[in-house]
Formats: C-alpha cells, sequence, structure tokens
C-alpha cells in the first residue's frame, strides 16, 4: 500500500550542518521491499465507491496518480506504457476503426488510440466516474482527446458494457487497473470473461490487448505468467511483451491476442505508424516492439511452464489490498 509521510532527511550539502523537511510517497511493493519518492506536494487525496484515489506532484516522475496504494500513471513516463498497450494491436490490424477500451480513466489510452486515422470510433468504458471527472480536471495532457467527438465516455462495469452492447470491434484495450484482492477489476482478467464476451465482441480480425501487470524477472509470476497462459486457452495467437518503466520501479507486462496471425517485421511495423499514426511515438517502433516482444530466457522458460488459468475461483493477485478488501477488514 501507498503512504505518505514527512521526516527531515539530509540537507542538500549546500546547507551545511543543516536539514531540510521532505514528504515523501512509500509504496509497498512485497513484504520486505518498498520504493518512495520525494513530493513537492499533494494535490488531491480522497476515496470514491469503488477505490481510493490520491494525485501527488512528485519531484522525480511530475504529477502521479495513485490508486488503492498503486502508482498507475506518472506525468513524466506514462508515454511508455500508453504507447505499449495500444500501437502494437492497432498496426497489427488491417484497418482498425472501433476501439473499447476496458477502463482508461485517466484518458491516456484514449489519447494515444485518436492519434490513428483510421479510428472512427472509441468507447471508453470506466466504472468509476470519479476517477474520470478527477483525471479531466487535473490532467492537462488528455483534455483534447475527452474533447474529440470521436470519443463515448461510458460509466459502467466494463463487462455489464460488453454484454449489454450488440456492436463489436476491431480492438478490444484492457486498461484496467491490476488484479488486486478487494479491488474492483480482478474478475475482468478470468478465462470465462475472455471467452464468453471479450471474444464473442471482436470483429473478424480482431485484437485484444490487456496490460498485465508486472513483468520483471521475479515479479511476472504474480500475474503476468497466468494471464499470458489464461488467453492462450481462449485465442490462437497470444504474443506477450515487455518493457522497463522507471516510475514502476519495474519491467511492465502486456499481452495480445487474437485470432488471426500477427506477421509484420520491425520495418513494415515502422510504415504503418507512419501511414497511420499523428505525430511521432516517443518511446514504441517497429525495433522497439520486437525487442520488447523478445523476453528474457527465464521469463521464456516460465511462461512455457506456466499451467494456471485465471478464473474467479482461482484468481491471482499482486501484492496489495482495494479498498472493498480493506473495508470489509475494519
Amino acid at each position: 500500500m501507498g503512504d505518505i509521510s514527512c521526516s527531515n532527511g539530509n540537507a542538500h550539502s549546500s546547507m551545511v550542518g543543516g536539514y531540510r523537511k521532505s514528504c515523501w510517497y512509500e509504496e509497498e511493493i512485497e513484504d520486505n521491499l518498498r520504493w518512495c519518492f520525494a513530493l513537492n506536494s499533494i494535490l488531491h487525496t480522497g476515496a470514491t465507491q469503488y477505490q481510493d484515489i490520491q494525485l501527488l506532484d512528485t519531484k522525480p516522475f511530475g504529477k502521479a496518480l495513485v490508486i488503492d496504494g498503486k502508482l498507475q500513471s506518472a506525468e513524466i513516463d506514462e508515454f511508455i506504457y500508453h504507447e505499449s498497450l495500444v500501437h502494437p494491436a492497432l498496426v497489427q490490424h488491417p484497418g482498425p476503426k472501433i476501439i473499447f477500451i476496458m477502463g482508461g480513466g485517466e484518458g491516456s489510452t484514449a489519447r494515444e488510440l485518436l492519434r490513428h486515422r483510421t479510428v472512427e470510433k472509441v468507447v471508453m468504458c470506466d466504472i468509476d466516474e470519479e476517477v474520470v471527472d478527477f483525471c479531466k480536471s487535473y490532467l492537462a495532457v488528455n483534455k483534447e482527446a475527452f474533447s474529440d467527438p470521436r470519443l463515448e465516455l461510458v460509466i459502467n462495469d466494463a463487462r455489464a458494457e460488453l454484454e449489454r452492447r450488440e456492436d463489436c470491434y476491431d480492438v478490444i484495450v484492457g486498461d484496467l487497473a491490476d488484479p488486486i484482492e478487494g479491488g474492483p477489476c480482478y474478475k475482468l482478467y478470468t478465462k470465462s470473461f475472455y471467452e464468453s464476451i471479450v471474444k464473442q465482441r471482436l470483429n473478424q480480425d480482431g485484437i485484444f490487448v490487456t496490460q498485465a501487470g508486472p513483468a520483471g524477472i521475479f515479479s511476472h509470476t504474480e500475474v503476468f505468467s497466468c494471464i499470458y497462459n489464461t488467453l492462450k486457452q481462449v485465442f490462437k495467437y497470444v504474443v506477450p511483451y515487455s518493457a522497463h518503466i522507471p516510475s514502476y520501479a519495474d519491467t511492465w507486462g502486456w499481452v495480445m491476442a487474437s485470432d488471426s496471425p500477427f506477421m509484420l517485421s520491425a520495418d513494415e511495423l515502422d510504415l504503418r505508424m507512419k501511414q497511420r499514426i499523428k505525430g511521432e511515438n516517443r518511446y514504441l517502433d517497429g525495433k522497439t516492439f520486437t525487442s520488447a516482444s523478445t523476453l528474457s530466457k527465464a521469463v521464456r522458460k516460465s511462461l512455457d511452464s506456466e499451467t494456471h488459468v485465471y478464473t474467479e475461483k482461482s484468481a491471482r493477485f499482486i501484492y496489495g489490498h482495494g479498498t472493498a478488501f480493506k473495508h470489509n477488514q475494519a
């Protein structure tokens, strides 16, 4: 869980023998491992019906959005996460026009999707209206995306919304919070959800892509490997990939899945990006994706031997607890 504390720390060397007071954000990553960084200020803190939420102005990473004690996005490096989540699936697709985002409340995923010239409509479905309104107010970088006429914003549970709609989509993007115990999202990582709802809502050549949690050399066994294995039970072609995100203090994972093969080379990916995407990517190009989808020997071996399938009864969680869990324990 994330905590904010103020403490006396050693001053900069120019303050000989002096001290200054510093505020720090601290996130507990594991039982014996914490990650902390200095704050300029606390911009907002509160609780919605579903989640605890904080917006911090951090010294190393700029504005940072924290939900249920887990850092979700930081101003200085969120482009790594969102470019990695969005662009591989969209450039692999022959002509993506209609997209559905599960989650995505901060608006950054919609922003990246709307850079694609082929995209005619993006449905963004987030369960937490307060988080969406909060991000609209505070995250200026996504102001244009929220006002784009191609964006349809829906406040609902993504599962219920996909069940309710008769539309099908070229790409469905899972930009959900991590599966944590007591959080609102873990049921949207299950085999039954992927099989009976997500797959049924994809057009021919459709692609599903989801964020899949920590994917580091030690952390990938929390949820990344079993999300990958679960999607392998549902789709013919499944590609796991990862990238280091400094503000997360770890490598992060995504999984892309389809019943149509992924065929493009690095050069072909670059060409499609140039033809389809407005503006320059800061992080992702063809070679970067080739590298991202070439996992280390240890992680590949682990993914190949993973047998766990994610279900509601056999869910795996990353370290930490959601609001519902904490309230039940109170």
